[in-house]
């Protein structure tokens, strides 16, 4: 059944577009991205006379169809979803026919898609900067497209910048020549010829420079950071040989590395050929690479087989956690993934605690009907997700059983677009002779229940063991036991540990400031540069009500805008009375270079998103 996105103006069930073909240039001046775009179109039933595409903040200049002139209107903005775009054909098309739209556009400065950044905000501070960040919902923001995963499309394009600048894109590099309309600019080609949804075009465009740190890899980055982050993702290519391995043959040629400004807002974003990462991975051990696994995976489950609607994240997000461990287990054991399964299962915990075990957004299927996908996003699909698949590997025969099935949930839906039915009915036909186990799964209370999983699965605690007794320690420790505690307490936890122990605690009422002031004097996590430890850290001092931590944690709120940092700092932030009108202060100071999203997701949590900007 082809089940509406509630996300999307566009009506795929009477047109689908196969092709898409930008030409545009980027101005720094305007902050705007100005050029056509050629969507190649099938009617996919009789009688077609118009069709509707997604834009928001855009504005629209002419609309040809076969080259012929097409009137066109935009329709009512909606709060978060754009307007739609509605065309009117100049002939009527038959079930099965293609035409090529040419629109005219361009974007606004305050597109959501875009963070443009002055030289002054960028490492070397001599050039700007720009890129993109299309998923769930913004492609739209960028170009009129048909903006629903379900729905995926090849591409061309060909974009002008600055000389001194360098444009990299989601596809195979394909060249660069002279702009032949401004001898100061180039254009640069690109090419991706595997079918991709819409969200995961993306574009970058800056001085960048590359260094090769694998056969099919090369790491992009301003100067400043390209060699340390070359040093940090060495692992890249053991690490695809590995996914491919467990997943199939990779298909999309080049897996290349960016690292952006440190504004970007989440860890990573698995752009096809081109995978966005934020510097706060850069902690000089290469012990936070867990993401560049993870992006790695979502070659396979996201970008070949993708969720059909945002209702359905959790199958481009669980999957991918669980191959995401799985490639951690290979490399470093089995006692490793389970110690990373078992922190996941309390990060959900951690989760629902925030949004409340009553919460619809914490199914693992939720309605997005009127939601904003941006607003509903969390750790559910990631942790949930994975939690549903770990259960079942282990009730179905292990983690050799299980990757059979993976890979044929792959190898079925590869360049299509699936929905949790689809993955059902594909798990009860690999595992036929297991049915009665399959019926034994509370399938409803997994997929349409909030709240923590109806069973938790079982975990190797070896590794966790440890956080847990020295976590207890801490949580038991009287004023008069705080000597007992020494810097050789952590001597032997690896950063992974730490990680944990201290996640361990925030499960917990807060502290004593006593407490967190003597495991500064043992520990000195304030010395720490592991952007996870330290975000841990600071939120424990903040909620044990510790002052001296307020410009610490202010500091690390602004300095990097990762979500996952930068809202939960602030929330502690505002919480904590000494520290709330700061704060909200630093929050309007800062807003302006803040990505467009982050600020619009922070001045909610703050309270502030009836005031207008």
């Amino acid at each position: 059944m082809a089940e509406e996105d509630p996300s999307s103006f566009a009506v795929p069930g009477a047109c689908r577009t196969h092709h898409l073909h930008l030409r545009c240039r980027v101005d720094f001046t305007a902050q705007r991205l100005r050029g056509t775009v050629a969507l190649t179109t099938r009617a996919e039933a009789d009688q077609l006379r118009s069709l509707v595409l997604d834009t928001k903040d855009l504005t629209i200049h002419s609309v040809l169809v076969n080259r012929q002139e097409a009137k066109f209107a935009l329709g009512q903005p909606h709060s978060f979803k754009g307007a739609p775009l509605e065309i009117t054909l100049p002939f009527v098309l038959g079930k099965g026919q293609d035409v090529v739209i040419e629109i005219a556009f361009e974007s606004a400065p305050r597109s959501s898609a875009l963070q443009w950044f002055t030289p002054e905000q960028t490492s070397g501070k001599r050039h700007p900067f720009l890129f993109s960040q299309c998923q769930a919902t913004h492609c739209r923001a960028i170009l009129p497209c048909q903006d629903t995963p379900s729905v995926k499309l090849t591409y061309y394009a060909e974009i002008s910048v600055p000389n001194e600048l360098v444009a990299l894109m989601s596809a195979k590099r394909d060249g660069d020549m002279p702009d032949p309309e401004d001898s100061s600019r180039k254009i640069y080609r690109f090419i991706q010829d595997v079918p991709i949804p819409c969200y995961l075009i993306a574009l970058v465009v800056g001085a960048l420079e590359s260094r090769k740190i694998g056969p099919r890899t090369l790491v992009w980055a301003e100067k400043e950071l390209v060699d340390k982050s070359a040093y940090e993702f060495a692992e890249t290519e053991a690490m695809l040989k590995i996914a491919e391995d467990l997943a199939g043959p990779y298909v999309w040629g080049q897996y290349d590395l960016l690292v952006l400004p440190p504004s970007f807002p989440y860890g990573g974003m698995e752009n096809p050929c081109l995978t966005f990462v934020t510097p706060t991975l850069l902690a000089g051990d290469r012990s936070l690479s867990g993401v560049i696994a993870h992006e790695i995976s979502h070659s396979w489950t996201g970008n070949l087989v993708t969720n059909k609607t945002w209702e359905h994240f959790w199958l481009n997000e669980g999957h991918t956690v669980y191959l995401e461990r799985r490639i951690g287990g290979r490399l470093f054991g089995e006692q490793f993934r389970n110690f990373h399964a078992l922190g996941g299962w309390r990060e959900l915990q951690n989760t629902i605690n925030t949004l409340g075990s009553t919460n619809p957004l914490t199914n693992l299927i939720p309605s997005l009907k009127e939601v904003n996908p941006d607003v509903a996003y969390s750790s559910v699909p990631y942790e949930k997700g994975f939690a549903l698949l770990f259960y079942l590997e282990q009730l179905l025969g292990g983690p050799d059983v299980f990757i059979g099935f993976l890979r044929r949930y792959i190898q079925q839906f590869s360049y299509k677009s699936v929905m949790t039915e689809d993955w059902k009915n594909c798990l009860y036909s690999y595992f036929k002779d297991k049915v009665e186990l399959l019926n034994t799964v509370d399938w409803d209370a997994w997929m349409n229940t909030p709240g923590m999983p109806p069973v938790k699965p079982m975990y190797d605690t070896t590794l966790s063991d440890a956080c847990v007794s020295l976590s207890q320690r801490w949580i038991k420790a009287t004023e008069s036991d705080l000597s007992c505690f020494s810097s050789a307490d952590i001597k032997e936890l690896s950063s992974h540990q730490l990680i944990e122990f201290l996640a361990l605690l925030l499960l917990e009422n807060s502290l004593p400031v006593s407490h967190v002031r003597r495991m500064q004097d043992v520990y000195d996590f304030n010395a720490v540069n592991n952007s996870e430890i330290r975000f841990r850290w600071l939120r424990l001092c903040i909620q044990a009500k510790w002052e001296d931590a307020i410009p610490l944690a202010l500091k690390m709120a602004t300095e990097q805008g990762r979500m996952k940092f930068t809202r939960p700092l602030f929330k502690d932030l505002f919480k904590f009375e000494k520290s709330r009108d700061q704060a909200v202060s630093a929050f309007q100071q800062y807003k302006a270079s803040m990505h467009p999203v982050t600020a619009m997701l922070v001045a909610k949590d703050l309270g502030l998103d009836g005031q207008t900007a």
